[in-house]
């Protein structure tokens, strides 16, 4: 029997814990996500990322992205590029309407992605949104009539592009108003801030009814309760980030599934200061970090390998594991070919240079992380791993601020940062000479050029071909350390998804189409 709102309410009080079984979700689901900061619906400019996930249920875009990573279409049915890539014209499907049963134009497409430009251009950094990188693809955007979209790209002209197309679909003169429609498999019920979101069946959604009629969506303001509130059975699913979630394994009574996120993790190397800037200390120092190591003791597993800005779960990534296999025979050999011993036996290495004996002695910076502290233990695990090199490391802890100040400027050694990437697979930013988010003051016109040709590429065999020399480029100069990305997992007795690549930002993704 369908579940009725108060009857999904009284669940959510229960203290005592429910024994339940790995099972089939029904027809209702009731999941528990971290939330603090919504206090409005608005999928245009969310704030939390599990947010992101509620409406994806609500709302839809031009393009999706399939279990292999790839562009697919959703609104859009077709579409097809004209003069090297600078125009792509979008053709929408037929009969497909919002919630209340009017139908969705090309208008509706291209004013939800005007707003999302013009918070994206404007002067304020922190208040450009979650969707903000399409400054970076779309110069303009216009329907040619209720069905075709034209979209006018910036320089870049590239199979990228389609990435950048997956925003959230409003009508027109809901663009700037809180819980607008959408085209989705739900429709947004009851919303109370800081307590609950309530997700009923859209009857006007132009696919298959979902055989799941009901989610609710039960908010918290931390991970712990949030824990503990799946431990007792207050809620059937939670998302959570938190280490904690490493002790759960599935079996019987629950089912763990590791989410992939795209929170890259690195070790930034500055090659403007002494000896960073030589290719064999840097290639010596990651030769020395066992990432695998990291990953097992300290983020408790909850990873995902990454060699490179490319995840080892992209249907983009190049397998180069000899290159990144953890060796300290090789790390000692690179660093005595270029001259380092440790002369006066105090077990730091040193040399001479312009006269004068110097020790390597490296300063690593790290940020204070609010939820847990598992970026200072990587931070002292980095210094015994170079310290058997002889390596000796001075960690200095700060907060996000001053660290990126630090950055900016340059006055650093060492660096663990994290960073949060695009939907669009593409590093430039972080890689090519110039560039805001080349901290480590990286420069090289082979990985310059292979970017520039990347944003050239229009097919999906193009475009996979340069990722690949760009891995390589990425191998040869060890420009930084990738470590890993962070994992995140869903806590669940009901499993209500069958899609083999669940991904940050769409951990609802299948429950739609589930038990068809």
């Amino acid at each position: 029997m369908k579940r009725t709102l108060s009857l999904l309410l009284a669940l959510m009080l229960l203290s005592a814990a429910i024994p339940s079984l790995a099972e089939n979700v029904e027809d209702s689901l009731i999941v528990g996500i971290y939330s603090t900061r919504t206090t409005e619906i608005r999928p245009l400019n969310p704030l939390e990322r599990d947010i992101v996930s509620v409406y994806g249920m609500v709302y839809e875009s031009l393009v999706t992205v399939d279990d292999n990573g790839l562009p697919q279409p959703l609104l859009a049915e077709t579409w097809s590029e004209t003069g090297d890539g600078k125009t792509w014209t979008f053709t929408l499907r037929e009969n497909v309407t919002f919630s209340d049963g009017t139908p969705l134009t090309a208008s509706d497409v291209v004013a939800s992605c005007k707003y999302l430009l013009a918070m994206a251009n404007g002067e304020d950094a922190n208040a450009r949104g979650f969707y903000q990188t399409i400054r970076y693809m779309i110069g303009d955007i216009s329907a040619m009539d209720d069905r075709t979209v034209v979209v006018k790209t910036t320089k870049r002209t590239y199979y990228g592009i389609l990435y950048a197309l997956t925003f959230p679909v409003v009508p027109a003169s809901q663009v700037d108003s809180p819980s607008p429609l959408g085209t989705g498999p739900y429709v947004v019920s009851s919303f109370e801030p800081a307590n609950y979101l309530w997700l009923k069946v859209n009857d006007n959604w132009w696919q298959t009814k979902p055989q799941v009629q009901e989610i609710m969506v039960t908010l918290f303001s931390n991970n712990k309760d949030l824990i503990t509130a799946y431990e007792y059975g207050r809620v059937d699913t939670a998302f959570t980030r938190s280490v904690a979630a490493s002790q759960y394994k599935s079996g019987i009574n629950t089912l763990s599934i590791t989410y992939n996120t795209r929170q890259l993790e690195t070790l930034l190397l500055n090659h403007d200061e002494f000896p960073l800037g030589n290719l064999n200390v840097r290639k010596a120092i990651r030769a020395a970090i066992d990432a695998n190591l990291i990953s097992t003791n300290v983020y408790m597993g909850m990873t995902v390998d990454a060699d490179t800005p490319v995840s080892s779960s992209s249907w983009l990534y190049y397998d180069q594991e000899s290159t990144f296999q953890y060796n300290l025979e090789l790390a000692q050999q690179l660093l005595a070919d270029e001259g380092w011993s440790d002369t006066d036996g105090d077990n730091i290495l040193d040399k001479v240079v312009d006269e004068g004996k110097k020790n390597l002695v490296l300063r690593l910076y790290v940020y204070e992380d609010p939820q847990n502290d598992v970026r200072f233990e990587t931070a002292n695990t980095i210094a015994d791993m170079l310290e058997k090199l002889k390596i000796k490391v001075n960690i200095t802890t700060m907060t996000y601020a001053q660290e990126e100040e630090k950055l900016k400027a340059g006055s650093f050694d060492l660096a663990l940062a994290s960073f949060q990437m695009d939907i669009t697979p593409d590093a430039g930013f972080m890689l090519m000479k110039g560039n805001d988010a080349n901290y480590c003051r990286y420069v090289s016109s082979e990985m310059t050029s292979l970017f520039n040709t990347l944003r050239t590429n229009t097919n999906r065999e193009d475009y996979a071909y340069t990722m690949q020399a760009i891995q390589q480029q990425f191998a040869n100069d060890v420009p930084f350390i990738c470590l890993f990305y962070r994992a995140g997992a869903i806590l669940t007795r009901k499993m209500y998804t069958t899609v083999r690549d669940i991904r940050e930002f769409e951990l609802l993704r299948g429950i739609e189409a589930f038990g068809r």
